[in-house]
This record gives structure tokens, C-alpha cells and sequence, in this order.
């Protein structure tokens, strides 16, 4: 009895000691200090505020605004079409006796009126003198017979209207900054070369021409002006060995140069084409494009006349009627597109009327002016431009003529739709 108590006693006195030095050990621990953490900052706990500067206040006021622009803004889908109607007017001055070009004229000097009325003249200059012109040559079975029984069959009658090209070509047309392209026409109009001053493709044409021989009877003259004018689907440039045999032509209306023309070189008679003789007249009209016609044929006209019927023969020979009309056909053309016409008669005459609308070609003045907001109708309107060359006031009409279109027609909404 008394050894159990001992062995119980000191159980339990071993057991409070074990407890009390573990406790000992984790007070020890736990009430040991630790380090502090470094100071952070100045010390504060909070920062103060820094009040905002006018520009940061300004700024975030005009970004609210503008989300809010943003956010009640309404889309509009419309767009906005505005017309003008800017008319140009290449003119040049003329001594009404001498002939001869007057230049270094400003624009003070000229005075536009349409319908009677006089206009503000907006746009003036005095474009530098390259030139850009398109050639069509009349090449036909006709133009072979005239030139033939002209020259009593001593030499080709293709040569008739091969001479003034390859003379226009060769003498007129100068590199870099001069541009010609060459349209032959029987049936058809058919692009010979596509713009070029390089002198071996314009030989190349003139070779062409003399190489090969025309194959149909019919001149189809006004399709061919409206297809160098406004151009249209024809056959592929002859020169470019396309392998399609048609393509899109632009024409000359199309054409970014200061100073565009179009010389032809054609009898003046017309077989069959799609466009009739107004229709032509409209297309020159609206184009503003001057057209400087030779006019071939002459000399037989005037060797052959008495033995020409009135009118054409059932064979189809044109008649005495029909070389007039011819003439007034080309007189009309030239005039109401501002060019000019020269009723060729002999080889000798080239030169000098080549000089001339070189000349001309070179010493346009180009005006403009905004002729205001006009309905689509298509209407003509008639343009008159005079000069006063000593700066006086009064125009002068009796020493000098401006040679100009006589007319603009408005655009047509009608006939487009058609």
C-alpha cells in the first residue's frame, strides 16, 4: 500500500514539473519583442489631398464634355451634295486684219457673259505651252479615191491625209512634255496609238498608215469624233498587240492636261453612223475641247465638180450636195467647239496651216467662272467673250476677235437616266 502511494506520488510530481517548464518555455517565446518595420513614407499614415491645377480641372471638363457628345450624338447618314458649275473657256485673241495671236494679256482684260450676262471671272491663266492632242485621221476606200483621181494617179491617194499627221507628228509634237495619240476611222474608229511623244512609236503609226491600205468604203465620221471625245468601246490600241480584240477608251474629256485638242483630218462626209449630225454637235458643244479640222477632198471636189451629179449617185459617189454639206459640216464644228478649219487644196498648204494651229494650240488663255446652281435640264446657254487689249474700259470688238466655244449646256439628269 504504501509503495503504490510513493510510485503515484512521484508521477504526479513529475508530471506538474514537465507542465510547468513547458509553459515556462512558451511565455518565454511569446513575450519575446519584435523588431519594428522599417518607417515607411514621412511617416503619415494618410497623404493629404494635392488640389488640382485650372489646366487638369479644364481638361477633365472638356473630356466630360465630350463623352457626353459622344454618348448623345445622332448618326447621320446622309450624305451632303453639293453642285457647282464651274465653266472653262479656252480663248485666244486674234487681230481681226493681220491675223497674228496677241499674248500677255491678264485677266482684266476679258470680259465672259452668258446669256448677256456678265460673270466674275474666278479661274484666269496662261497655261505653259505643252500640248496634248488626239489625231483622227480619216482612213476609208473615199479618202483613197479622192486623193487618187486629185493627184491624176500619180501617187497614193491614202497620202492625202498621211502627210498632215506625220508633218503634225514629227515637226509639233516634242518630248518630255507634249502628248499624241492617233485614231484612224473608216467603219470604225480604231486607236492607232494610245498617248506617246516617244518618236519611234510615233513612226511606227505613220508606217502603219502607209504600209497598209484602207479595206471599207464607209466613213462613220461622227462616231468617230464622239469616240475620241468622250470615248466608249472600240478596238484594242493597235500598237500594244493586245490579245483582246476590243477595250475601253476614255477619250479626250478624261484627259489632265492644261491644253487639250483635237485634230482631224478627215473629207467631212458622213456614211452611217449610230449619232446623228445634232447629236454630234451636242457632244462637241459640251465637251470644251477645240477641234481643228483639214478638211481633204478639195482638190478633186473643184477639178470634178461639173461632172458630180447633184446629188449622190445610186452607186453611192457622193454628189455636189454632199461635198457642200461636208464643208459647212466641218465650218460648224470647229466653230462651235472654238477651234478652227482649214479647207486644205494642195500639198504646199501643210505647213503653213500646221504652223497656224500650232500656234493657236499654244496661246490659249483659259478662263472660268461659276455660273451658279442651274436644274439638270440640259438647256444651252450662250458664252460671248470680248477683249479690251489697251485696258481703257471699252471692249475692242472691231480690231480683235476671241476665238471661244459659243456655247455650254447644262448637264442633262434626264438623259443620263435614259
Amino acid at each position: 500500500m504504501q509503495s503504490i502511494n510513493f510510485y503515484r506520488l512521484a508521477s504526479i510530481i513529475f508530471l506538474s514539473v514537465f507542465l510547468l517548464t513547458g509553459l515556462e518555455v512558451n511565455a518565454f517565446a511569446q513575450s519575446r519583442p519584435q523588431r519594428p518595420d522599417a518607417p515607411q513614407g514621412d511617416g503619415k499614415k494618410n497623404q493629404r489631398p494635392v488640389p488640382k491645377t485650372e489646366e487638369q480641372l479644364k481638361k477633365e471638363a472638356e473630356e466630360k464634355k465630350q463623352r457626353e457628345e459622344e454618348k448623345n450624338a445622332v448618326v447621320d447618314n446622309e450624305v451632303l451634295k453639293i453642285d457647282t458649275s464651274l465653266v472653262n473657256v479656252d480663248a485666244v485673241v486674234l487681230n481681226k486684219k493681220t491675223g497674228q495671236i496677241i499674248t500677255g494679256l491678264k485677266k482684266e482684260n476679258f470680259s465672259v457673259f452668258e446669256n448677256g450676262v456678265k460673270q466674275d471671272i474666278s479661274n484666269f491663266s496662261t497655261p505653259e505651252a505643252p500640248i496634248t492632242v488626239t489625231l483622227v485621221v480619216e482612213y476609208s476606200k473615199w479618202s483613197e479615191v479622192f486623193g487618187t483621181l486629185a493627184s491624176r494617179g500619180q501617187e497614193a491617194g491614202k497620202l492625202e491625209v498621211i502627210r498632215p499627221v506625220a508633218y503634225f507628228l514629227s515637226k509639233f509634237i516634242k518630248a518630255p512634255d507634249d502628248y499624241a495619240s492617233i485614231i484612224a476611222f473608216d467603219i470604225r474608229p480604231t486607236p492607232i496609238t494610245d498617248f506617246t511623244n516617244d518618236p519611234n512609236r510615233l513612226n511606227q503609226t505613220v508606217n502603219l498608215l502607209l504600209r497598209n491600205n484602207p479595206a471599207f468604203r464607209e466613213n462613220n465620221l461622227f462616231d468617230a469624233i464622239k469616240f475620241a471625245l468622250v470615248g466608249g468601246r472600240g478596238d484594242s490600241v493597235v500598237l500594244e498587240n493586245s490579245k483582246e480584240e476590243t477595250a475601253e477608251y476614255s477619250g479626250m474629256v478624261s484627259v489632265q492636261a492644261k491644253r487639250r485638242a483635237l485634230i482631224l483630218v478627215a473629207s467631212g462626209i458622213d456614211t452611217f453612223s449610230k449619232i446623228n449630225y445634232d447629236q454630234c454637235r451636242k457632244i462637241v458643244q459640251n465637251a470644251g475641247i477645240p477641234i481643228y479640222i483639214i478638211s481633204t477632198g478639195n482638190l478633186f471636189y473643184k477639178m470634178y465638180e461639173p461632172y458630180l451629179d447633184a446629188t449622190d449617185s445610186i452607186s453611192g459617189f457622193p454628189g455636189r450636195l454632199t461635198f457642200l454639206q461636208a464643208q459647212n459640216t466641218m465650218n460648224t464644228l470647229a466653230k462651235e467647239s472654238g477651234g478652227a478649219h482649214y479647207a486644205m487644196t494642195f500639198e504646199g498648204e501643210i505647213p503653213g496651216i500646221l504652223n497656224n494651229i500650232n500656234a493657236l494650240l499654244r496661246n490659249q488663255y483659259s478662263l472660268g467662272y461659276d455660273s451658279g446652281i442651274k436644274p439638270h435640264d440640259g438647256k444651252k446657254y450662250k458664252l460671248e467673250v470680248k477683249v479690251d487689249v489697251n485696258g481703257d474700259g471699252v471692249p475692242d470688238d472691231k480690231e480683235f476677235v476671241v476665238q471661244h466655244r459659243p456655247f455650254y449646256t447644262a448637264p442633262d439628269d434626264n438623259a443620263k437616266k435614259k
